[in-house]
Parts: C-alpha cells; structure tokens; sequence
C-alpha cells in the first residue's frame, strides 16, 4: 500500500477550519481566537522545521547528531515543565529537577528499549530514537509537570498542617507523606487513564499513523503496545524521581518547612 501524499494546498483546506473556527469564536466573544490562530500558525512552522531537521537527521544518521537533538528536547521539555508551575522552586531547583528526573527516566527507558527491544543498526538509529524518545519526553513532561505543581500547591496551601506536624515530632517525611502521594497519583493519572482507553475509546496516535502509512494492524498495535508500556514506564519513573527531589528542596538539614524557596506566582 502507497501512502497518499498531501500537498500543501490540501493542508491549506484543513488550516481554514481553524481559521472557521477561530472566526466563531470571536463572534461569541470567547476571546480565544487570536492565541487559537497563532498556536494554529506555530504548528505549521515548528513542525515544517522539525521536518527539514529530521531529514537531514536521518540522512546522516550519526550518533553525535542524534545526542544533540535528544539534548536539546530535554532542554526544551524541562523549560516547559517549569513554566508549567503556578509555584516553583527558586534558583533554578524547578528547571534542573525537572529535567534531571526526565533524564534519568525518558532517556534510560528509551535506551533500555533501543538496545534490548527493538535493536535496530546502529542502536541510535535516528528513524526509531528519536520518535520514541519524543514520545516519552511528551508524556514524562506531563506528568512531571502535573506532580510538582500539585506538590507546590498543596504545600502551600497546607503549611500549617505540615508545621504542626512537625511540631509534633513526626520526620519530615512523614509530615508531608499525604500530599507526596497525592502529587505522584497526579502526574501518572493521566497515563493511567490514556493506557485504560487505548482500542476501546481512542485509537492511539503512533498506531494510527502507522495504519496510514500502510503496515499491517497487527504489527502497528504490537509497535503501540510498546510505546504505551514504556511512556507508562518512563512518566512514572519521573514522576516518582520529580516529586522525590522537590520534597526534600522544600526542608532544610534541620527538618524546617522551607516556603521561602518556592516563588510567588504572578497575578
């Protein structure tokens, strides 16, 4: 089967449905039309450009050139994640958790799942590297984010229980152990929920895309069930490591709360 090639006068037709859309809702005054046109315009350029990157990426196929595009994802996902946060930590703590958690889960699980999974020739095989790492990096990135700004909030809106239970005698630990859990039970939901409605509500999108291109459905839902494994993997593992870190920030060596290290939000 040949997939069917777009040209652009045909994504053209798809972008006036936005642009529709964009129109109604300032009729009705919503007052989402202009960031709904431009996010729109930033889809088109970003992934035009990412494109052209990965051509060039996978026509080279060398290794330095696959770290330094998975280096600059991770950047750009922990950015992401800090800017996420209504409080974060002060100092940079919320940027380098963030993209260390992600590091150690996004890039080991993607690694672990390149050399002893899928094993292509070489191993960093830019065609199945960075796709899965994208993926991962995608999902962990929510999770992440979802965790630690439920940490930060709830800290927050809960000092004085925490402080009076540390009052109490009861370890650092233990005083903040209910809102831990929350926060992690958070940023792995949506994973949860994503994995529960997999072929019955939706069809996955790494799966879809590759029906489209043609394979068999057989060999694209085994391809599918492995991406979801491992982003479960990896979001969770981040989300565990993210909520870990940015606890222990939120006391010093003496067991205090330490709010003063966590940013007051705008607005």
């Amino acid at each position: 089967m040949n997939v069917i090639a777009l040209e652009w006068w045909q994504l053209s037709l798809a972008a006036l449905m936005v642009v529709a859309l964009a129109t109604c809702t300032t009729l009705a005054r919503l007052e989402i039309g202009r960031p709904l046109l431009i996010a729109a315009a930033r889809t088109a350029v970003q992934l035009t450009l990412i494109g052209l990157v990965l051509e060039a990426l996978f026509a080279s196929a060398r290794f330095q050139w696959v770290a330094m595009m998975a280096v600059a994802m991770l950047l750009i996902a922990g950015r992401e994640v800090m800017t996420r946060q209504r409080r974060r930590l002060r100092g940079g703590w919320a940027f380098g958790i963030s993209t260390l958690a992600m590091f150690l889960s996004s890039f080991s699980v993607t690694v672990l799942t390149l050399t002893v999974i899928v094993g292509p020739e070489p191993w960093y095989a830019p065609q199945y590297a960075i796709p899965l790492l994208g993926m991962l990096l995608g999902n962990t990135m929510t999770g992440v984010s979802l965790a630690m700004d439920r940490l930060t909030t709830n800290v927050w809106q809960q000092r004085s229980v925490i402080e009076n239970r540390l009052m109490l005698g009861q370890p650092w630990q233990e005083a903040i152990g209910d809102v831990r859990r929350e926060a992690m039970r958070s940023g792995m939901i949506p994973t949860i929920n994503a994995m529960a409605a997999a072929g019955v509500v939706s069809l996955p999108g790494m799966m879809t895309g590759q029906i489209l291109a043609g394979s068999a459905p057989a060999l694209a839902v085994k391809y599918q069930i492995l991406v979801m494994f491992i982003i479960t993997a990896g979001t969770g593992f981040g989300t565990l490591a993210a909520v870990a870190a940015t606890s222990r920030r939120l006391f010093d060596e003496r067991e205090r709360l330490r709010l003063d290290r966590l940013s007051t939000p705008k607005g």
